[in-house]
């Protein structure tokens, strides 16, 4: 539901963006501009480092549990081997 609910927002596109700049330019001025695109890029880069930490923090869980799962296999295995 929330799908078709949000699915006439679209993202702003040329002369929308345009006018979103001005704003901004207005709002901070000319010598603020530059500082806070530092801010901005910096908090992107902050984001994107973490979002990289988390999945991979995910992928090593996983491949912890899946060896979990299959060393009780190789154990039994080996026990096999030494009765026979």
């Amino acid at each position: 539901m929330m799908n078709t609910t949000l699915s006439f927002i679209s993202l702003p596109q040329g002369g929308e963006m345009v006018l979103i700049f001005i704003v901004i330019l207005l709002l901070f001025g000319a010598k603020k501009l530059p500082q806070l695109a530092r801010g901005v890029g910096k908090s992107m880069g902050e984001f994107k480092r973490a979002r990289e930490e988390f999945e991979h923090e995910i992928t090593r869980a996983e491949h912890e549990e899946v060896n979990k799962t299959e060393k009780p296999t190789e154990k039994k295995k080996i026990e096999d081997d030494e009765e026979a």
